[in-house]
């Protein structure tokens, strides 16, 4: 049977992650409270981000920013975009 949790993205109830993205207590949140649907989403957009911006995953300082923008991702805030991408409509 499927994990169920409430998405804080989405705002209902959708299928969970298999297992925290990270040790400690970021990945619990997000194993907590992030659907598998909403993980899958931020995956595509944060390679848009790390490809458009040239981030180095090698770097703190670009590290520290994709997080933050991943709080606001999934918070429903303001995030960054990939300058001029246009989300495709259904």
């Amino acid at each position: 049977m499927t994990r169920m949790v409430q998405c804080r993205k989405h705002h209902k109830q959708l299928p969970g992650l298999a297992r925290a993205p990270f040790p400690g207590a970021k990945g619990e949140d997000l194993f907590n409270n992030i659907s598998q649907q909403a993980w899958n989403e931020w995956q595509a957009h944060q390679t848009m981000i790390i490809n458009e911006r040239h981030l180095n995953m090698m770097n703190a300082e670009d590290r520290k920013f994709l997080m933050a923008e991943m709080d606001k991702f999934f918070s429903g805030e303001e995030f960054a975009q990939a300058e001029g991408y246009v989300p495709p409509t259904a």
